[in-house]
């Protein structure tokens, strides 16, 4: 299983995606009936879709199975008694099955049988969707319920973070204890520290600065950068994403404490709180 892509529904999408292609470093792979689609440089036909409507929120997250983990899958979440609907996805890459819908309201796409897109070649562009948080009103709940219905893996928990894993990758989705649901931030994937830090100077040369970063983070060792877009979601330049091994122990809060002043491995930046939470707040859960 792996994490694809994010449905993002908001007003003025083309505008949206035009900063992402004119700004951020994305391509745009086209557009169908008002929904604009970006993708990086790999084989995924996109990574990010910007629905034109009246308000902002998160249509829906979706993850690429096989056969043999969508019939685990399916088998788990009714056992779990979680409502999902069968579904065809009408996306570039195309792919079917079904969609599960969590207590707090998020839509997650599982696909199979979606196809490829040629690769694209430039130094800039992200690599693939590493991976999206979500604020949660009860994070630790949403984390167990992705563990226990539909097979994902808790690979560490902070004061306020609960962290998931689907494959080799430390995470692919977090929840961050909030008291409400919403998306936290999207992470995309860059080729190494090097992309990060041109990422960060392109945002300069358009008078953006970082909301945080950079910087390396505890749980997952990525590096990191995040913004807070002109269309209000935050969006973070992350690499480097720590791979599991078999002997992986869960982290802990107590693993993840920091000297004062301090809330990552580099402590070179500070963290503007308040225009990150304000701007995680801009994305509702489902329509």
């Amino acid at each position: 299983m792996m994490l694809r892509s994010i449905e993002l529904v908001l007003p003025d999408a083309a505008g949206a995606a035009g900063f992402l292609a004119g700004t951020w470093g994305m391509a745009l792979a086209g557009e169908q009936h008002g929904t604009f689609y970006l993708r990086g440089s790999g084989r995924i036909p996109y990574l990010i879709a910007l629905e034109d409507g009246a308000e902002r929120f998160v249509r829906s997250t979706t993850f690429t199975c096989n056969d043999e983990e969508l019939a685990r899958l399916e088998e788990r979440t009714v056992a779990a008694g979680l409502a999902w609907t069968a579904t065809r996805s009408a996306d570039p890459g195309g792919g079917e099955r079904i969609v599960v819908e969590l207590p707090e309201g998020e839509a997650l796409r599982f696909l199979k049988g979606t196809a490829e897109a040629e690769p694209l070649l430039g130094r800039d562009l992200p690599v693939k969707l590493t991976h999206v948080v979500l604020n949660s009103a009860e994070a630790e709940r949403s984390g167990r319920i992705m563990e226990a219905a539909l097979g994902f893996n808790i690979s560490d928990r902070t004061k306020a973070m609960v962290f998931l894993s689907c494959n080799r990758s430390h995470h692919s989705i977090a929840f961050t204890q909030a008291g409400f649901p919403s998306l936290n931030h999207i992470a995309l994937e860059m080729e190494d520290i090097d992309a990060v830090m041109r990422g960060i100077g392109r945002m300069r040369d358009h008078s953006m600065s970082p909301a945080w970063g950079p910087g390396r983070h505890g749980p997952g060792a990525n590096v990191f950068a995040y913004f807070v877009t002109p269309f209000g979601a935050v969006l973070e330049f992350s690499t480097a994403l720590e791979e599991l091994p078999d002997d992986h122990r869960v982290g802990g809060p107590e693993d993840w404490t920091w000297p004062p002043n301090r809330n990552d491995h580099w402590g070179l930046s500070n963290k503007d709180t308040a225009r990150l939470s304000a701007a995680e707040r801009s994305f509702r859960i489902g329509a």
